[in-house]
């Protein structure tokens, strides 16, 4: 009977996350208008739109470069470009890609080795709302020292404030849920290895320590 109390306990906890998570990536949108950063990222996905978003924030200034992280190996550029607004001109002298990233974690990696490269300290990161959350988690994890302003592009079906009705909508929203919880479980995780890593050995039972 208490292992079953247990585990409504959690499940409620868990339910109550995930309603909570919802909210968050909700608010990321409408995106408000950034302040200028010294770099821009995009962390390419099912669409276009996240890389156009941010070549238009590169077109306002908003930053002084653009990485597109996690592009095909078999993209070419002038196809990545075709499929991109904006001048040829810029598009050839300030955007860089990347080509290594597979997944979320390998995004961030990309990021921050970039950032350093470029010397940057403060970077806009562009991608999908739902995506959003996890992004920025593995970008501090991977590069903590950088400043990040999240300027999220909107999944029209996560809109509605009743996203669980639909099978689509809330397949998605727990699936991202569910990866955000993996890696903030990751992180305490290395936190609390790196803690006790760091921490002054006890002296041995009977042992007194010495200053």
């Amino acid at each position: 009977m208490k292992f079953l109390v247990l585990v409504a306990i959690v499940a409620l906890i868990w339910l109550v996350g995930l309603f909570a998570f919802a909210d968050r990536v909700r608010g990321f949108t409408p995106a408000p208008e950034p302040e200028r950063a010294q770099g821009i990222v995009a962390l390419t996905g099912p669409s276009a739109e996240r890389v156009n978003a941010a070549i238009r924030l590169l077109e306002q200034d908003k930053g002084e470069r653009v990485l597109i992280s996690g592009v095909n190996r078999e993209v070419r550029r002038q196809e990545l470009r075709e499929l991109t607004p904006g001048s040829n001109r810029l598009f050839n002298c300030c955007v860089d890609l990347g080509f290594e990233a597979e997944d979320t974690g390998g995004n961030a990696q990309e990021i921050a080795a970039w950032a350093r490269d470029k010397g940057y300290d403060s970077l806009i990161v562009v991608t999908s709302d739902y995506h959003m959350p996890r992004s920025l988690l593995e970008i501090r994890s991977a590069a903590p020292e950088l400043t990040l302003t999240p300027y999220a592009v909107p999944t029209p079906s996560l809109d509605n404030s009743r996203w669980w009705r639909a099978a689509v909508t809330a397949r998605r929203m727990t699936l991202e849920y569910v990866k955000y919880l993996a890696v903030l479980g990751r992180e305490a995780l290395h936190k609390l290895v790196g803690r006790e890593e760091g921490s002054p050995a006890r002296p041995a039972t009977g042992e007194a320590a010495t200053s």
